[in-house]
């Protein structure tokens, strides 16, 4: 079975840094791209970040670049997401999925979510 587990979000002042995880089970992250996806009250969800299988290659919302990294451990089958200098406007539900290719779009497994809160 397909799982996803997100954690590491939390509350934290702007100009901070939080790392997520993203955990996966029922299948190997050696075959697959993984996104990160965030939704803040009242809106739509965005794309965050996604990195692929094949060559590692890495995608970034014009929002994020240069503060978000995300990154792979194939041997705890996991992806992170490190955020720095976080902005009250990445206040959101983080999320992570796979399309269960190495592709960056039709994700079709999606994890439970963590909350992130950048605030004073």
């Amino acid at each position: 079975q397909v799982q996803l587990v997100e954690s590491g979000g939390g509350l934290v002042q702007p100009g901070g840094s939080l790392r997520l995880s993203c955990a996966a089970s029922g299948f190997t992250l050696d075959y697959y791209a993984i996104g990160w996806f965030r939704q803040a009250p009242g809106k739509e969800r965005e794309g965050v970040s996604c990195i692929s299988s094949s060559d590692g290659s890495t995608y970034y919302a014009d929002s994020v670049k240069g503060r978000f990294t995300i990154s792979r451990d194939y041997a705890k089958n996991t992806v992170y997401l490190q955020m720095n200098s976080l902005k009250p406007e990445d206040t959101a539900v983080y999320y992570c999925a796979t399309p269960l290719m190495d592709y960056c779009s039709g994700y079709n497994y999606w994890g439970q979510g963590t909350q992130v809160t950048v605030s004073s």
